[in-house]
């Protein structure tokens, strides 16, 4: 059982990052895709959350797309030297808002030059190749195309570090022979816990995972048990949540999104949320009746 007090920080791209960064998707508008409805509230956003800390912020251009990395740049612009940037590349948008593989190496390519022209940088500091396997669960295939075309990037010095994004182990297995793998983004939280052994995998080569859908999938009864637990502590589901995964393995890192401050804060401070080892037992139950684990 973990230690009740989690660690802060987590040695990532070559930097320690807070384990609580942000997670911009939600800058865009609805469906991630066009302007958002408060352009100045998404600024406040970004400003907030630098000024409280955090300095890992996950995006990408195919959100909006480009909104997001354009308010990232407008609001953050010149960053601060200790901001890692993570974004993420295998789709594009279509006119009507669709997501559309773009996972060809010139579409890769393209997506870096995007990246970098929308954030105003001159070298990206983390690129995810997201592969579309089942669109939220990875499925089996080779994917040295896509990380020997990233590989190159990165010893043209567009790309310093090089993660992935919807994989399995195999995957991941077979991209460590063509490049160093500094992330992993998958799907795990609370109850969705198919990837527990490689969260374990990876922290053991001090590879950060981090988890996107913090609160997905669950079923009414299973929310109902995070409930108790959260009024019990003094907390909202949300915060339990995220400060479950912060007690579940040192490497993962978390990426909320939000576009209000209020919920950014709350979320923040499930960093300081402290959690008993009889509440921990209650919460990994959650997950072992749900079958995951």
């Amino acid at each position: 059982m973990p230690n009740s007090t989690p660690v802060t920080t987590f040695e990532f791209a070559g930097r320690p990052v807070r384990r609580l960064g942000y997670g911009a998707m939600q800058l865009a508008g609805p469906g991630v895709f066009g302007p958002p409805k408060d352009h100045d509230a998404a600024i406040a956003v970004l400003r907030e959350a630098v000024a409280s800390g955090v300095n890992h912020i996950d995006t990408s251009d195919f959100y909006g797309p480009h909104i997001t990395n354009q308010i990232i740049r407008e609001a953050l612009h010149p960053y601060q030297d200790d901001l890692v940037i993570v974004t993420k590349l295998g789709a594009i948008r279509g006119a009507d808002g669709a997501w559309l593989p773009a996972m060809e190496p010139e579409d890769l390519r393209r997506g870096v030059h995007d990246n970098l022209r929308n954030l105003s940088l001159d070298t990206l500091d983390v690129v995810n190749v997201r592969i579309m396997g089942n669109i939220h669960a990875p499925a089996e295939g080779s994917i040295e195309k896509q990380v020997t075309a990233l590989a190159e990037l990165q010893r043209e010095g567009l790309v310093r570090h090089i993660g992935l994004s919807n994989v399995t182990a195999a995957q991941i297995a077979e991209a460590q022979g063509i490049a160093k793998i500094v992330c992993v983004q998958n799907h795990f939280n609370l109850v969705h816990r198919e990837d527990d052994t490689l969260v374990d995998e990876l922290a053991s080569q001090g590879i950060a995972y981090v988890p996107f859908f913090p609160l997905g999938g669950f079923t009414p009864i299973q929310s109902s048990v995070l409930s108790t637990v959260a009024q019990a502590v003094g907390a909202t589901p949300m915060q339990v949540a995220l400060a479950w995964l912060l007690h579940r393995s040192p490497n993962i890192l978390l990426i909320p999104g939000t576009s209000s401050v209020t919920h950014l804060k709350e979320n923040l401070q499930a960093g300081q949320l402290n959690l008993s080892d009889a509440v921990l037992a209650e919460l990994d139950a959650i997950g072992q009746a749900n079958g995951e684990h």
